[in-house]
């Protein structure tokens, strides 16, 4: 009985031991969450899809929390929930927040079937990466879309598509939440987030071939050939040439559209401008008899 006894007394004290030790760790090594995370987190739309620069909504609502901890929240944009949500955001956490402009994701490139035709057939796995990671492609851009939707697979929104006739994927600009995840997923980085422009107007290259011109217009008729029209025909700066390409600067552009016209291959587009007014008509003027000379009449 005694032995029991002393089981009992050596298994409770050994028990009380424990919780007092787990007591004092739970104090020491406590982790302290902010409620405020837990609310704006619930303003955010749940996306989870990194197009913050955060691991979730989560990440975002922290980095929201403690940047208003330390006075700023200025560079922190959800993309998907956009001005609404990050004004809601602000009136929670006492802050202001600046009205990002709206972005959405272009296909920079216009190489269609008939522009740049396949040389080869390619029978492996059907994705863009294992596609990229052989070399060129069935074509011999090694820059252009490959069109087997590793984009489209990876869009949360149903706002990208591959055109069964040109091969391309194409953006719904209703659709897209400019999150950005088909840029980071496309091998060849031919998807870009630009500014949506005043009335959904913009002007891009949509070209990012680096080849020299011969090489670049021998893959694909409509490629940019880095001849640097267009930086000349622009009146603000707004065009580069490097590395045989041209990129034109959403924050500079001003959408005149001359570089448009100076391109000699049309590898810069221009999106959602009204079609131009046709030319009117001007009347033929019927043509008037020779009047006999008079002077020969009276003779």
């Amino acid at each position: 009985m005694n032995f029991i006894l002393i089981a009992v007394i050596a298994l409770g004290a050994i028990g009380l031991i424990a919780a007092v030790v787990l007591f004092v760790a739970s104090k020491r090594f406590a982790v302290y969450e902010d409620p405020r995370t837990e609310q704006v987190t619930a303003l955010l739309p749940g996306a989870n899809c990194g197009g913050c620069g955060f691991p979730g909504c989560g990440g975002m609502a922290d980095a929201l929390v403690k940047g208003a901890d330390a006075g700023s929240i200025a560079g922190l944009i959800c993309p998907v929930g956009g001005p609404e949500v990050m004004g809601q955001v602000a009136d929670l956490l006492g802050m202001a927040v600046a009205n990002g402009e709206t972005k959405v994701a272009v296909v920079r490139c216009n190489g269609t079937c008939e522009h740049r035709p396949r040389i080869a057939e390619y029978a492996g796995l059907r994705t863009c990466a294992a596609v990229h990671a052989c070399g060129a492609g069935e074509t011999a851009c090694g820059f252009g879309c490959l069109g087997c939707g590793d984009c489209v697979e990876v869009c949360k929104f149903d706002a990208l598509h591959i055109n069964p006739e040109t091969g391309i994927a194409e953006v719904d600009e209703d659709k897209c939440m400019s999150c950005g995840t088909c840029a980071m997923v496309c091998p060849r980085g031919i998807i870009e987030l630009r500014k949506k422009g005043p009335k959904g107007r913009r002007v891009y290259v949509s070209c990012v071939n680096k080849d020299k011109g011969a090489v670049s217009m021998k893959a694909c008729k409509v490629s940019c050939i880095g001849c640097g029209k267009c930086e000349k025909e622009c009146p603000f700066g707004a065009i580069t040439v490097e590395n045989n390409l041209s990129y034109i600067d959403p924050d500079k552009c001003r959408l005149c559209r001359k570089c448009e016209k100076a391109c000699p291959t049309h590898a810069i587009v221009a999106v959602n401008f009204p079609a131009p007014k046709p030319k009117p008509e001007t009347p033929e003027i019927p043509e008037t008899p020779a009047q006999p000379n008079r002077k020969e009449e009276t003779v």
